[in-house]
C-alpha cells in the first residue's frame, strides 16, 4: 500500500469511527442540551434577560427544584433575549430532540399557538410559566396579573396621598407582546381612572426596555413640562430605573414613581427616595410549583392538586392554573417582606451608597 492509499484508508476509518461515536452519543445522551432516549429532560425557555429576575431567580429556582424532585432529570435551558423567532427555534429544537415536557415563558404569547398545538399533537406537555401562552398548554402558573395592576394603581394613590384627586399621571406600560402587561395596565386603570385628575401621557414600551422607557419619559417631560405631571406609573422596576434617570437629568424631583418585581436596584431607589414602591411577587413559590408540575407531567402523573384554578386564553378554555398573590413594598416594609423572605439580604441591599438610607429605614 502506497503512502497516498494509506492516508485514504486511515482517514476513512477515522471518519467512520467519529460518526459511530457521534451516533452513540446522540442515542444515549442525557445532557441538558439533549433529551436523550430516557425522556428525562425538561425544557426551560425564558423570554429575556433585561429583567434581572429571570437569570437571578427563576432559572436557578426551577432547575434546583427539578433536581430535588428528580435526581436523574436534566434541564435543557435557553433564553430567547426577547426574540420570538429565536424562542420558536429553541422550542422546535427541544421537540426534535425528544423532550416531552417544556416550561415556556413566552416572548410573544400570541405567537405560540401553532407551535404549542403542534407539540401537543405529538404528546408534548407545555407548562405556561408567568405568561399565558396561546395554544394547548397543559398547565399555567403565574400571579393574578390584573390584581397586580390594581396593587400598582393603589401604590400610586398611596404615594400621592391627599393630592391624588388633583394629580396628573404619566403611565409607562409594559411590552404589548406580553399578555401580562395588558393585565397590569387594565388593573391599574381600574384603580386609577376617576381617582386621579387626568392621565396626561401613556405609552407601551416594546421589550420592557429601560432605555425606551427613559426616552419616553424624556419625551413626556419635553411635551408636558417639568411641572406638567405629578406621578409616574411604571409597569416594572427595570423601566422605573430608566424613568428615574430621565427625571434626574431634567431636574425633576419629588415625583412618585412606581414599579414591580422587587429588583435590587428598585429596592435601593426606594430607600434613596427616587422610587416610591414596587410590587413584590414571591418568585420562589411560582417557580417551584412550576417545577413540580413539570416533573409530575414527565412521570405521567396528574398535577391537579397543584392547579386548583382555571384560566382562559384566546385559544383554550379551562386551563389548569395556579395563581399567586403579591404585596406592595415601600421603604417601611422592605425588612418584613424582601429581607424576611430572603430574596435579598440586608448586606446586598445596604451597600455603601445606601448605608445611611438603610439606617433611617431600620435595616441593618
Amino acid at each position: 500500500m502506497n503512502a497516498t492509499m494509506r492516508r485514504v484508508v486511515i482517514g476513512t476509518a477515522a471518519v467512520s469511527m467519529a460518526l459511530s461515536v457521534a451516533a452513540c452519543g446522540k442515542a444515549g445522551s442525557d445532557n441538558a442540551g439533549d433529551g436523550g432516549s430516557d425522556n428525562k429532560t425538561i425544557g426551560l425557555l425564558l423570554p429575556e434577560n433585561k429583567t434581572t429576575r429571570y437569570e437571578t431567580f427563576d432559572r436557578p429556582l426551577i432547575e434546583g427544584k427539578i433536581k430535588s424532585l428528580c435526581k436523574d432529570c436534566k434541564v435543557a435551558y435557553n433564553n430567547a433575549s426577547q426574540d420570538a423567532e429565536t424562542q420558536k427555534k429553541q422550542f422546535d429544537a427541544l421537540i426534535t430532540k425528544g423532550v416531552k415536557v417544556i416550561i415556556l415563558d413566552a416572548v410573544d404569547a400570541t405567537a405560540t399557538r401553532t407551535w404549542v398545538d403542534a407539540a401537543a399533537a405529538k404528546g408534548v406537555k407545555v407548562v405556561a410559566y408567568d405568561r399565558l401562552a396561546e395554544g394547548d398548554v397543559s398547565a399555567y402558573v403565574s400571579y393574578d396579573n390584573e390584581k397586580i395592576g390594581e396593587l400598582q394603581g393603589q401604590g400610586v394613590l398611596e404615594a400621592l396621598g391627599d393630592k391624588a384627586a388633583d394629580s396628573r399621571l404619566v403611565m409607562i406600560n409594559g411590552s404589548p407582546t406580553d399578555p401580562n402587561a395588558g393585565l397590569f395596565k387594565k388593573g391599574a386603570h381600574t384603580v386609577l381612572d376617576g381617582k386621579v385628575k387626568k392621565i396626561v401621557y401613556e405609552q407601551d414600551i416594546p421589550d420592557w426596555s429601560p432605555d425606551e422607557a427613559n426616552k419616553k419619559m424624556a419625551a413626556a417631560i419635553s411635551s408636558l413640562g417639568k411641572d406638567g405631571f405629578d406621578a409616574v406609573y411604571s409597569a416594572n422596576d427595570g423601566m422605573a430605573g430608566g424613568i428615574a434617570t430621565a427625571l434626574k437629568s431634567a431636574g425633576v424631583k419629588g415625583v412618585p414613581v412606581g414599579g414591580q418585581d422587587a429588583e435590587l436596584a428598585g429596592l435601593q431607589r426606594i430607600l434613596a427616595g427616587t422610587q416610591s414602591f414596587t410590587v413584590y411577587k414571591g418568585i420562589k413559590p411560582e417557580a417551584e410549583t412550576t417545577a413540580e408540575i413539570a416533573v409530575k407531567l414527565l412521570n405521567g402523573d396528574d398535577p391537579a392538586s397543584l392547579t386548583p384554578q382555571k384560566a382562559d386564553s384566546k385559544s383554550e378554555k379551562g386551563i389548569p392554573t395556579k395563581l399567586y398573590t403579591a404585596t406592595i413594598v415601600t421603604k417601611d416594609n422592605i425588612k418584613d417582606t424582601i429581607i424576611k423572605d430572603k430574596v435579598y439580604t440586608a448586606d446586598q441591599i445596604c451597600t455603601k451608597d445606601f448605608a445611611d438610607a438603610c439606617k433611617k429605614a431600620g435595616i441593618k
